[in-house]
């Protein structure tokens, strides 16, 4: 299996996230920019999480790292998770502001995926004390639309400050909803899988079933035919995403 990269590696480093996209937006006049980024969509439990964090443009916090090394923001996904962590205690501290939304299982289920991310997305960006101006997502794909102004950008989490930022916060908020769900579930494993299908998430669907966090719209169902009862529908045709049980 192939190794992840994490900041530690040379490969990361050079992937550490700036200012561009941003410099491009301001170079029309000054606006207020968020950035947001979404952690959870392909998990099986749990809900989605969005956090928009807003920056001074000022360089972000560093972090020692192994033998000398800077540790610098960039994607989540890209850092260790002790350097996620310590990112996530000193970002709100620097950042001008920020705020996380979230969509439960309930709603992912009742309205599908990108209704549930744009609603997370909304709540998060309202949280803010100021309405941002322009809202830069990661992807090519804009689950926001209107009333907010946004930019997609592929990678921003990798090319943009505020991006990054949000990707780290709302990454360390979701793995900690799920760690603190652990205890009443032990046998899920959710305090090192965060909801998403390792083995014993997987054995242990089998065995006893999904819990109230778990996603009953996802095809996982499909193929645990003793809980395949439980399976959630969206009607296509109705438009406020009511389920039906089939």
């Amino acid at each position: 299996m192939r190794k992840a990269r994490t900041s530690e590696d040379p490969a990361a480093e050079s992937r550490a996230a700036g200012y561009l996209i941003e410099e491009g937006l301001r170079a029309a006049g000054p606006v207020s920019i968020a950035g947001v980024d979404e952690v959870g969509r392909g998990a099986w439990a749990g809900p989605v999480v969005v956090c928009a964090a807003v920056t001074d443009l000022s360089a972000p916090p560093e972090l020692p790292g192994r033998g000398g090394r800077t540790v610098r923001l960039t994607d989540s996904k890209l850092l260790a998770r002790a350097h996620r962590e310590a990112f996530a205690e000193v970002l709100p501290g620097w950042l001008s502001c920020h705020a996380i939304g979230e969509s439960s299982a309930a709603e992912i289920d009742e309205f599908g995926m990108t209704e549930a991310l744009r609603r997370a997305a909304s709540r998060a960006l309202e949280a803010l004390p100021r309405r941002p101006d322009v809202v830069i997502l990661d992807g090519k794909h804009d689950f926001l639309g209107r009333p907010w102004r946004v930019r997609c950008e592929i990678k921003a989490d990798q090319r943009s400050v505020s991006v990054a930022a949000a990707s780290v916060i709302a990454k360390v908020h979701r793995d900690r909803l799920m760690a603190d769900l652990d205890p009443d579930h032990p046998a899920y494993g959710f305090a090192g899988n965060a909801g998403y299908p390792s083995p014993a998430h997987q054995e242990a669907l089998a065995a006893y079933g999904p819990t109230g966090h778990h996603r009953l719209s996802w095809s996982y169902l499909d193929d645990l035919p003793q809980w395949r009862h439980l399976r959630k529908y969206r009607d296509p045709f109705a438009g406020s995403g009511q389920l039906s049980l089939l």
